[in-house]
C-alpha cells in the first residue's frame, strides 16, 4: 500500500533536519589553536574547562567575536577591556560583568539565552541540577561556556605547559611575546593534544611556533685503519688472557710435584 504524499514529505523533512543536526558548525578560534579541537572549533553546546589564564581565554574569544558572536565574560573583575581588545577581541561584541556576586550562576544562565560564547570564573560549587539546566540551554542555544577551573562534564580541559618569555637581553629589552604549549584532552579526546604557540605573540594573537625539523644522528664510522689496529689489539688481549691461564696452570702443576717429591 503506498504511503499518503503528506506522509512521505514529512519523512523527508525528518530525514533533512537530522543530517542538517548531524553536522556540527564549530565556532571558528585561531588558526594556531584550532588542532586542539576535533571540529577546528568550539563546539556548540559544549562546556570547556582553563587554566586560568586571561591570555588562554582571549585567544579563544577574540575568533567568535571577530566573526559576528557576541561573547561575555562573568565574574573576572580583573579583565579589562582593553586587554581583550589588545588581544584582537571585537569589542563591539562583547561585554563584561565584573561582579556578580552570590546570582553568577543565574548571570550565567540569563547571558546564554543571547550570547553565543560565555566565560565564567565560578565563585561556587553549582549542584549537579543546576549544571544540567545549564547544560540543556547551552545545547538549546548552541551557546559555548568557557570556565576557568572546574566544572562536571566538560567537553575538553585545556592546560598551558612549559611557558619561556623571550624579549630581554643582557640588562636592556622588554618582554614581548610568551611561548608555551597548550594541551587539551576530554570524553572524545582521551590522548591529549598539543600545540607550541606564542600566547601572547608580538600583536597579541596566538602565533604557532613550527616544530624543529628533525636532524639525523652522525654516528662515526672508524676509519679502516682504526678497524685493523682495534681487531689487532682484540687478538693481542685474547692471546695475553690465554698465556696467563696457561702459566696458572703450570705453576699449579709445579706446586702438586713437590708436594709429591
Amino acid at each position: 500500500m503506498a504511503l499518503p504524499v503528506e506522509v512521505l514529505r514529512l519523512q523527508t523533512e525528518i530525514s533533512r533536519m537530522q543530517r542538517a543536526s548531524a553536522r556540527v558548525t564549530a565556532l571558528p578560534v585561531h588558526d594556531a589553536l584550532a588542532p586542539l579541537f576535533p571540529e577546528g572549533g568550539l563546539r556548540p553546546g559544549a562546556v570547556y574547562t582553563l587554566d586560568p589564564a586571561a591570555s588562554l581565554l582571549l585567544a579563544l574569544l577574540a575568533e567568535p567575536s571577530r566573526a559576528g558572536s557576541w561573547c561575555a565574560v562573568v565574574g573576572m573583575p580583573e579583565l579589562s577591556a582593553e586587554a581583550a581588545e589588545a588581544a584582537g577581541v571585537d569589542l563591539s561584541r562583547f561585554a563584561l560583568v565584573p561582579e556578580p556576586g552570590d546570582r553568577w550562576l543565574a548571570a550565567v544562565s540569563a547571558i546564554a539565552e543571547v550570547f553565543p560564547v560565555v566565560a565564567v570564573r565560578p565563585a561556587g560549587s553549582p549542584r549537579d541540577a543546576e549544571v544540567a539546566r545549564l547544560t540543556a540551554r547551552l545545547r538549546d542555544r548552541g551557546g559555548v561556556l568557557l570556565v576557568t577551573g572546574p566544572w562536571p562534564q566538560a567537553e575538553a580541559t585545556l592546560h598551558l605547559e612549559d611557558p619561556v618569555w623571550s624579549g630581554l637581553g643582557e640588562g636592556h629589552g622588554l618582554l614581548t611575546a610568551r611561548t608555551v604549549t597548550v594541551s587539551s584532552s576530554g570524553r572524545r579526546s582521551p590522548v591529549p593534544k598539543r600545540v607550541r604557540v606564542q600566547l601572547p605573540g608580538p600583536q597579541g594573537a596566538p602565533v604557532a611556533v613550527p616544530r624543529p625539523a628533525l636532524v639525523p644522528a652522525v654516528v662515526p664510522v672508524p676509519a679502516a685503519e682504526e678497524r685493523i689496529d682495534a681487531a689487532a689489539a682484540e687478538r693481542a688481549e685474547r692471546a695475553r688472557a690465554v698465556l696467563a691461564r696457561a702459566e696458572q696452570k703450570t705453576r699449579a702443576a709445579r706446586r702438586g710435584l713437590a708436594a709429591v717429591g
